[in-house]
């Protein structure tokens, strides 16, 4: 984000005001996220709604993390959070985590996968691979965030909201769902945790929340997308990007492997 701008260059931009604001880039509130809160501020609008991020969470062992989990306080988007209730906005703000869909900009995740797969590289996942992900379609994060339309009041008062699919992978499963899409040999290889995430795209422990206040406060109706059934566009996707073809260290694996 722009960390020069301010309100009144962002409303120059913009020509006009807005009763609904969603934010979906800021990543603190300096600059051009500031600007994204004063600016719904003096346009009184009705709503803001803030994609923040889970990766604030500092898990405490309880899963799938509730809104509750205790946070990163230095986090930028925490310091959004603060700053746009302190502002007495009408303020709404969503968590989500592992994000793909067909226009998303986040391929990392399940490119990892596939990246080891179609050279027939050896998967090294983090001891024992049973861990659980939810790895949540764009499409669905953006039904999500539409709900705070159903109840605005009742997003108001609840204002953090987790946001995700239910339906959960684990590491090893995602492997093996990779695997069967690209018609390759599959070979997982399971390391000590303590030897760190090479290049490894989740945590070395579950990770995972629950849409469920989302579904009770909002009426979200739950996720209509299944990665079992994304991955065969998903697969044309990569290979489309270059996946197959692309110049890739596996350094860091060989690493861990070895070790």
């Amino acid at each position: 984000a722009d960390e020069s701008m301010t309100a009144a260059d962002m409303q120059s931009l913009l020509k006009q005001p807005f009763d609904y604001v969603w934010d979906n880039s800021s990543k603190g509130a300096v600059g051009a996220g500031k600007a994204v809160i004063d600016s719904a501020k003096e346009w009184n609008s009705k709503l803001l709604t803030y994609v923040s991020s889970a990766g604030i969470y500092q898990p405490n062992d309880v899963f799938p993390m509730p809104e509750t989990t205790p946070i990163k306080e230095s986090a930028g988007q925490v310091q959004y959070e603060k700053y746009a209730i302190e502002s007495g906005l009408p303020f709404v703000s969503f968590r989500p985590q592992y994000i793909y869909g067909e226009k998303s900009n986040k391929w990392e995740y399940i490119d990892w996968y596939f990246d080891r797969l179609v050279r027939g590289e050896t998967l090294p996942i983090p001891a024992p691979g049973t861990q659980k992900v939810s790895l949540t379609n764009s499409a669905d994060v953006a039904s999500l965030l539409a709900s705070v339309l159903n109840d605005e009041a009742a997003a108001v008062e609840q204002t953090f909201f987790n946001c995700g699919t239910d339906e959960l992978c684990e590491y090893d499963e995602v492997a093996k769902l990779c695997a069967e899409v690209a018609g390759t040999e599959l070979n997982i290889q399971h390391y000590d945790v303590s030897l760190g995430k090479a290049k490894f795209p989740f945590r070395m422990t579950d990770f995972y929340v629950s849409p469920d206040l989302a579904k009770s406060k909002l009426g979200w109706e739950g996720a209509k997308n299944s990665l079992k059934d994304d991955l065969k566009w998903y697969f044309e996707s990569y290979k489309a990007r270059g996946g197959m073809t692309k110049d890739i260290s596996f350094d860091q694996d060989k690493e861990v492997l070895g070790a």
